[in-house]
């Protein structure tokens, strides 16, 4: 057998056994809050507790998502949760989002995710300095809000009690720790607008500039 013919033979094997994997991605979805139509989530993936999480439509969710809403915990003295995690139609997630839900995360609709970001709703305790952290109960639980058509950028951090408005852009490897206004890009550790939109003159300002006038 030929080189050239090995060849032709390998593609066509790995053409069937990914169509075959991109069935089986969807044969074993979770059984979640809804039936999302068109969901495309592929393994590896981590998901607990699916009835807690409602997805829209025509949502991709790369690979190695984790979407956790968390119940309990009983290393903090068993505290008990019921926590909502709501994604909307045609969230994008290139892979590794991580999601943790205590309370509360809704993503809105048409929601741009790039690589390996973080969002959780809740912190572990650092109220004493005498007990491991991972002992302590959870704290600072506050839902997260992202607002429809923003763009989170690879390697960001969305902590407990953020809301980012619609239309917003967060730079890569920030870590938002406050609120952001719709329509506006921040970047940095912790986050910061540095230009918004300027609806009468249709562009991009710098935030700094416009905050003079």
């Amino acid at each position: 057998m030929s080189n050239r013919l090995i060849r032709r033979l390998a593609r066509f094997v790995d053409r069937r056994l990914t169509g075959f994997r991109k069935r089986w991605d969807t044969w074993t979805l979770p059984d979640f809050a809804n039936q999302p139509e068109r969901l495309k989530m592929p393994r590896p993936r981590t998901v607990r507790h699916p009835h807690l999480i409602t997805i829209g439509n025509d949502c991709q969710l790369g690979r190695d998502a984790t979407l956790i809403p968390v119940t309990e915990y009983r290393d903090g003295g068993g505290q008990s949760f019921t926590p909502r995690l709501l994604i909307g139609n045609r969230v994008w997630a290139t892979v590794c989002l991580q999601i943790y839900c205590a309370q509360e995360v809704i993503i809105e609709d048409d929601v741009m995710i790039a690589a390996n970001v973080f969002i959780y709703d809740h912190q572990h305790g650092t109220s004493r300095a005498d007990v491991p952290y991972r002992r302590q109960p959870l704290e600072r639980i506050a839902p997260v809000h992202i607002g429809r058509g923003s763009w989170i950028g690879q390697n960001v951090v969305v902590m407990p009690g953020v809301t980012i408005g619609e239309f917003s852009v967060i730079g890569a490897n920030s870590v938002v720790t406050k609120s952001i206004p719709p329509r506006s890009i921040a970047v940095g550790t912790p986050a910061r607008v540095i230009r918004t939109w300027d609806e009468t003159e249709k562009r991009w300002e710098d935030a700094l500039v416009k905050s003079s006038r």
